[in-house]
């Protein structure tokens, strides 16, 4: 088991690619902390993660909120002792175009994907240093490395995400926490059965393997990236997404 012994606190965890990390993370041996905004689904994704009870633990809240991050990662010592491993996946997305997007449409998608993964990275760097052993992944996007038309919000949100996750690397290497960032191409999840068919044919036949990618397979490369396999890696962005983008 690769994870034996580790405790991972994952964000954004209740469905979707969060779910996946959280599924895989515990059939590696970890123990969960998992964080979402919806308190009912994130019980219920608990239960049927760990019907039998303690390796999974939870924290409804709000990721922009730096009291319900700080208080997350608390209770995540208290529970498990420490914090080796951190998913920041929580992210949403609000599109339109330049000259429509509102004020709120702006802030809302910085703060959740960017802002709350600051939070909870800074909460998060404390713990990790005191035992000189740590695993920050950011889950950014494609769309954070080559902008999409109507994603201005999105692109600068997952783009500032891996700006970031560079900073951290350099400031927290020589504490042995290394900080990776995985940017998912299109992963069939409930945000991409959203779109509409003509979008979807389009961004088919753009990735040349000729299909969406699985929520399984980001939880894999994050697997990797919170091993000791990664023992001089750090400050990486890893692409997961058919050749779309390179």
């Amino acid at each position: 088991m690769r994870l034996k012994d580790k405790t991972a606190l994952i964000t954004g965890s209740a469905q979707g690619i969060g779910k996946a990390i959280a599924k895989l993370f515990l059939s590696e041996g970890a123990k969960l902390f998992l964080c979402d905004l919806d308190a009912g689904l994130l019980e219920t994704t608990a239960k049927e993660l760990d019907p039998s009870g303690g390796r999974v633990a939870v924290s409804a809240g709000n990721v922009v909120k730096k009291e319900d991050a700080e208080a997350a990662v608390e209770k995540a010592v208290k529970t498990f002792g420490r914090v080796d491993i951190l998913i920041n996946n929580a992210g949403i997305t609000k599109d339109n175009l330049l000259m429509r997007m509102s004020d709120e449409e702006w802030d809302a998608v910085l703060n959740v994907n960017l802002k709350g993964a600051f939070n909870f990275a800074r909460a998060c760097a404390r713990p990790m240093m005191k035992q000189r052993w740590g695993r920050i992944i950011n889950i950014a996007s494609v769309v954070g490395q080559f902008g999409n038309a109507g994603q201005a919000n999105y692109a600068a949100s997952k783009g500032g995400l891996i700006a970031m996750t560079k900073a951290i690397a350099k400031e927290l290497a020589t504490r042995n926490v290394l900080c990776n960032a995985v940017a998912p191409g299109f992963i069939r999840t409930r945000m991409t059965e959203n779109l509409p068919e003509e979008i979807k044919k389009f961004y088919l036949t753009a990735i040349p393997m000729g299909r969406f990618g699985e929520a399984e397979e980001i939880a894999k490369v994050c697997l990797f990236l919170a091993s000791d396999d990664i023992s001089y890696v750090t400050g990486q962005v890893i692409g997961v997404n058919g050749g779309f983008y390179m």
